[in-house]
């Protein structure tokens, strides 16, 4: 009768199981474990609930221990687990009067499990059901009445584990767990079990909303090359011109060459060329000096390069537009020192912007 309870017990599992999967809830897994098991048994008590008068005991506690199992897990932090076990086998023994004896105890379990997520990986979890363990005992020996004892009785398990999660279908444990028996002769005592244990998932995930069906791609359109940033070019006067001359420096013409040649992979509608000057001189001889020096280099890109010159802009800045900062080149006669100093300030800027090719 009380083996009933169990078996019932363990189909509403599997009908509150069904139903959740009805629902698409994933959670099914099994898996299988080995460890040590322990027993306290009541030795004395055992002896003379068999007819022997031993009392200088020696036992075996220790055994392997095993267990089947598979469940449902319904959410993050429950699941419930049934299976069956099999906690070992244990010996008793005495010289005076003789006796010996074993006691094998296996069973059935069905286990609430609550679980603590840590991280990702590992979780905690702890366990209390109801267990109907059977125990099947032996015993031989000087004044033994009661040689083959058994019994079958429902009684509580519970234990306490981590777990961690190797794959999405793969899981291993390593649990405590204690079982409440009745070792068939003298009472109830406590087997605990130390276990590792591999889990497998296998339910069928959640299946996703379907996913909305996508937008039509517009219509392509035709786009226009970006405009590619101003290019602007400086060039130092003293590279294109002679102090204090226009007529551009066989130096200076490799400088613009170059620039012809850049300017093949830009389509360009204006190229824009300033000059300047240093301060040393008159403002009126300075801009008309800037000036020329930019159509000079106006003039070589024609002749040269044949660029039209209707896309050649030039002005002339005079010394309006330094680079070197205020004191920083002091003196006013046009000395080699003042004039060196004054270097950068002599200059030919020019700027194409366009699209590449």
């Amino acid at each position: 009768m009380k083996s009933a309870r169990i078996w019932v017990a363990l189909g509403l599992l599997g009908m509150g199981a069904a139903s959740a999967q009805a629902d698409d809830i994933n959670g099914w897994y099994a898996g299988a474990g080995v460890g040590q098991s322990r027993s306290n048994f009541n030795n004395p008590g055992i002896a003379a609930g068999v007819g022997s008068a031993a009392t200088a005991i020696s036992s075996s506690s220790n055994d392997t221990a095993y267990k089947l199992f598979g469940g449902y897990k319904f959410n993050p932090n429950f699941a419930l687990e049934g299976g069956y076990f099999d906690l070992g086998k244990f010996g008793l023994s005495s010289a005076t009067p003789a006796l010996n004896g074993s006691l094998k105890v296996n069973g059935w379990n069905l286990d609430a499990l609550g679980i603590l997520p840590i991280s990702d990986k590992f979780s905690f979890f702890g366990r209390l059901g109801l267990q109907d363990a059977y125990t099947r005992d032996t015993f031989v020996g000087t004044g033994v009445t009661n040689a083959n004892p058994t019994n079958s009785e429902i009684n509580y398990d519970a234990g306490l584990g981590i777990q961690y999660n190797i794959t999405p279908a793969a899981e291993v444990r390593g649990e405590w767990e204690t079982y409440r028996i009745n070792d068939g002769v003298s009472g109830r005592s406590n087997i605990n079990v130390y276990s590792v244990s591999l889990v497998f998932p296998f339910g069928s995930a959640p299946k996703p909303a379907a996913a909305p069906a996508p937008a039509p791609a517009p219509a392509p359109m035709a786009v226009e090359a970006p405009a590619a940033a101003p290019e602007k070019l400086t060039l130092s006067a003293g590279s294109l011109f002679d102090f204090d001359k226009a007529d551009v420096k066989p130096e200076g013409k490799k400088s613009l060459d170059k620039l012809a040649t850049d300017l093949k992979s830009v389509n360009y509608d204006a190229i824009s060329v300033t000059g300047h000057t240093d301060r040393i001189g008159t403002d009126e001889y300075n801009m008309k000096l800037s000036v020329r020096r930019a159509e000079s280099v106006k003039k070589y890109l024609v002749d040269a390069h044949g660029i039209a010159p209707t896309k050649i802009f030039t002005t002339g800045k005079g010394k309006t537009d330094p680079v070197t900062k205020p004191g920083e080149c002091k003196g006013k006669k046009a000395t080699k020192k003042l004039i060196e100093c004054l270097q950068p300030d002599r200059r030919v800027v020019v700027e194409v912007s366009g699209t590449k090719k």
